[in-house]
């Protein structure tokens, strides 16, 4: 897939939220759909703490996207959280979501963040991007969950 332009948008601070609400909930995934619906109805910040949404675009295309976030579906004190972690299909095997995920990092780092916690059922995906097994948990909708960790 050729590369226009592709870039990194914090959701909250750009002036096009619709198109990419919009490019959010036009996913499979059930996750996109139900953070879609957490932006479409101002809850956000009331469902995850403070955060924002990244997004990384090829011009009006979105290929990844995440949250880095105060809390994750996970009940416990670990903060922040790199959650909603997705590529576009005809995106996917090219890392992209490594630049999102590093992004993420640097700004938790800036913030005075010493490492960053992932929730997830994938085993074998987050290692390559500098993330370890911490441990087990159960999710707030009553599923085991992977705990990832990564150092700052």
């Amino acid at each position: 897939m050729e590369r226009r332009n592709m870039q990194i948008i914090d959701y909250f601070a750009c002036n096009d939220q619709p198109h990419w609400r919009a490019a959010i909930a036009d996913n499979e995934w059930r996750a996109a759909k139900y953070l879609a619906r957490l932006l479409t109805n101002s809850q956000f910040h009331q469902e995850v703490g403070e955060g924002t949404v990244y997004l990384l675009t090829d011009g009006d295309k979105l290929v990844s996207f995440l949250t880095l976030a105060e809390r994750d579906c996970v009940d416990v004190p670990y903060t922040p959280w790199i959650g909603f972690v997705h590529t576009a299909p005809e995106y996917r095997g090219h890392r992209h979501v490594g630049k999102l995920i590093d992004h993420a990092c640097a700004v938790a780092r800036e913030h005075g963040a010493v490492r960053v916690y992932l929730a997830t059922d994938h085993v074998g995906l987050y290692e390559k991007y500098g993330f370890t097994y911490l441990e087990n948990r159960v999710s707030v909708y009553g599923e085991e969950s992977r705990i990832y960790i990564r150092d700052l």
